[in-house]
């Protein structure tokens, strides 16, 4: 235990140990008399005298270094609060608003500006204040502008969500017509800084600015609608009438000096102004529009027509506009829609006047090409297979003359009405492929279910492949397509009869498989297949490959199938593997997929093209391939005149006046007039028009012919795709 106590200051301990000192000399100096030990404690305190004055050293040395640090503290208290004082001379010259706050969100320093926009705010803000306490205070001033429908919690959530990011920057609306831009900044010890600027004078002068902008293009708007000859009226996002020009006030005598042009008219009382005066049209009415309005977003462009008491018709177009409005156009179509029913009227009697006029020359002109249609190659090739069952027909009737058994009687006439049915089977069959050569084969195109064909077809085939012991399926489909019902019918009831009859065992398949917007019929067979060298011979008539000679056949029915699905644009595929069968496939359009065109192609739909105005002569001597073309020409919107004859083309034009916008012909016109020669003509009457030869010869020199006058060369079956991308760049470059 020391004798000194530590927390005593110098002096203290100074005084204590002298006094010890000396009580230690008294006592030597008392007991002189007594032995050695008195010396050794004298000697011990002279020791603890020199160990007294050393600690006394270090703790003046240490009071010194005590003395400097206070003094350096002093000096380092006086700098902070110099600088604390010059930073608060700093910020007080901020302009706006200054706060700090500390990496606890704690309220450091502010300068007079910060938050004195805010009326009632003065005087609760002070060193120490949280960030949250401040942003609370901020929400419940009553200085503070919400907007409509934001409430005070919502906004002061929205502010302390805000706080979260690392640099903040918006705007708060003050009552008075006053704002605030509010900044807040990180610093690097993860303090935040926050400014306030008043920028109540630019957000003014930015929206006078905007104001005075939308009333020039207000201005520039209107002086743009007035000058069409639309009337054009514009909602707002309310349903409220926003803006019209002069053409409106005319049709609905709205009148144009209420409220300096701004009138407020509600949508429904419009509606009901258009129910009183006009019809719709069919298949949109009144409910529909006032429907298509309340939608509040995603409303898609409508068309649809109204008249006024038979006496004016109109055409109405409604669009949505980004704001939420939406703008609707009036166009009077009056006059083209009753010189549109004249040139439908007059083509329909001029139509009329050109069958009964060359009805009796079509007739022996159809005549004359079926006569000369025959061609060399099918009556050599047909002259032998014709000639064999005549020539067993004839040895069956001779046989019956002579002497012979009467009960074999039967079965000679049997045999001889077999022969005679195969030479009938083998004309009919060259009469079909005759027609389909020449273009004479009528097609009736319609929507044709397939589960009745198939159904049909089944029945009628069971009992042939039973006989032959095949497993014969047709699989039931409920797919409907565009083609000629009895044509169709033809094409796989020859594909199924060639399975069954080359098959010699397994089985037969037929079936539908969807591809988009195609159906595939397939027809698949166990047979032996065919090679490849064949596979050419495959629709060639009077061609029957090496493992089906031993069958019964001519060689036809193939030769059909290929020519018929040629002209019905219907594509016909071959697959096969030697030794494991093969597969015959017609592929056509699906009814409800696009137009049924009966050309070549049917992936053209009624809006490929738009051709609104603008007027076609065809002119072809085929009058059911007229009406095909004139009808979907027409679904594009263009108007068509049709004429069987150059001559008549020619006498219909300077009948009623009228230059055609473009010219779509057939080589053959019927009348001793070539389609070229036609061309020349027209184009000495009528000048430079765009023009189309539309025919089956594909020889050298009609196209040659073609070059030299400039014609463009289209071939049979006709490829709707190219037709309707000439019409469309036809009429683009008429004047609008």
């Amino acid at each position: 235990m020391s004798l000194i106590n530590p927390n005593d200051s110098i002096e203290r301990q100074n005084e204590k140990l002298i006094r010890i000192t000396n009580a230690l000399i008294r006592r030597v100096e008392d007991k002189t008399n007594e032995s050695g030990l008195a010396y050794a404690q004298f000697e011990r305190a002279a020791l603890l005298d020199a160990e007294v004055r050393r600690r006394t050293e270090d703790l003046e040395r240490a009071l010194d270094l005590l003395h400097e640090s206070n003094s350096q503290l002093s000096d380092a208290k006086r700098q902070a609060e110099t600088a604390r004082s010059d930073l608060a001379d700093a910020i007080e010259t901020i302009h706006g608003g200054f706060g700090l706050f500390g990496p606890d969100d704690m309220l450091i320093l502010s300068n007079s500006r910060f938050c004195r926009e805010l009326d009632d705010l003065p005087g609760q803000l002070w060193p120490g204040l949280s960030f949250n306490e401040y942003v609370n205070l901020v929400s419940d001033s009553s200085s503070l502008d919400l907007a409509d429908g934001e409430s005070r919690s919502k906004w002061r959530a929205a502010r302390l969500e805000r706080h979260g990011d690392g640099q903040v920057a918006f705007n708060v609306r003050l009552k008075g017509n006053r704002w605030l831009q509010i900044n807040e900044h990180r610093t690097s010890t993860g303090g935040t800084v926050v400014l306030q600027t008043d920028v109540t004078d630019l957000m003014l002068n930015e929206r006078a600015e905007r104001q005075r902008l939308r009333d020039n293009q207000a201005l520039m708007l209107k002086a743009t609608l007035d000058h069409l000859d639309q009337a054009v009226c514009i909602f707002d996002d309310k349903l409220r009438l926003a803006g019209w020009n002069s053409r409106m006030v005319e049709l609905f005598r709205i009148g144009s000096s209420r409220a300096n042009g701004r009138l407020a008219l509600p949508f429904a009382r419009l509606l009901k102004m258009l129910a009183r005066e006009f019809d719709f049209g069919d298949g949109f009415g009144e409910q529909q529009l006032l429907d298509w309005s309340l939608k509040r977003s995603g409303r898609h462009p409508i068309w649809f027509e109204i008249r006024r008491r038979e006496v004016q018709i109109l055409n109405v177009f409604a669009q949505e506009i980004p704001d939420g409005g939406f703008v609707i156009s009036f166009t009077d179509v009056t006059q083209q829609r009753r010189a549109a029913d004249e040139l439908q009227s007059l083509n329909e009697r001029l139509e009329h006047r050109v069958e009964a006029r060359t009805l009796e020359l079509e007739k022996a002109l159809r005549e004359a090409e079926r006569a000369n249609a025959s061609k060399s190659r099918f009556v050599a090739a047909a002259s032998h297979d014709l000639l064999q069952p005549l020539s067993a027909a004839k040895l069956f009737v001779q046989s019956l003359a002579g002497p012979g058994d009467s009960a074999a009687v039967p079965d000679i006439a049997d045999k001889a009405t077999a022969a005679l049915s195969n030479a009938e089977r083998i004309i009919e069959a060259l009469l079909d492929m005759s027609r389909l050569d020449i273009g004479e084969a009528t097609f009736s195109i319609s929507t044709v279910p397939l589960s009745s064909t198939l159904a049909s077809l089944y029945h009628e085939l069971k009992s042939a492949a039973d006989a032959k012991g095949l497993d014969l399926r047709f699989i039931p489909s409920s797919v409907s397509v565009f083609s000629d019902a009895s044509y169709l019918r033809r094409i796989v009831q020859n594909l199924a009869v060639n399975a069954i009859r080359y098959t010699p065992r397994g089985r037969v398949l037929v079936g539908v498989r969807r591809l988009g917007a195609c159906a595939r019929i397939e027809v698949h067979d166990t047979g032996p297949g065919i090679a490849d060298e064949e596979r050419a011979l495959v629709f060639q008539e009077f061609k029957r490959l090496k493992a089906a000679r031993q069958q019964d056949g001519i060689g036809l029915g193939l030769s059909i199938v290929e020519r018929a699905c040629a002209s019905l644009g219907h594509k016909l595929e071959l697959s096969t593997e030697v030794g494991k069968g093969s597969c015959f496939s017609v592929t056509l359009p699906i009814s409800g997929s696009g137009q049924p065109d009966g050309f070549q192609k049917s992936a053209v739909s009624s809006d490929t093209a738009d051709l609104r105005g603008m007027i076609v002569l065809v002119v072809e001597n085929d009058a059911t391939l007229a009406r095909a073309m004139s009808a979907m020409i027409e679904e594009w919107g263009a108007q068509v005149l049709t004429a069987g004859s150059g001559e008549d083309a020619l006498h219909m034009l300077r009948e009623i006046d009228l230059a055609p916008d473009t010219v779509i012909l057939d080589h053959q016109l019927g009348d001793g007039m070539t389609g070229t020669e036609f061309w020349s003509r027209i184009r000495g009457t009528y000048g430079r028009i765009p023009g189309r030869l539309v025919t089956a010869n594909r020889s050298a020199a009609v196209r040659d012919e073609c070059a030299r006058l400039d014609l463009e060369f289209l071939v049979k079956p006709i490829d709707l795709r190219m037709l309707a991308e000439f019409l469309q760049s036809a009429a683009a470059e008429l004047p609008r």
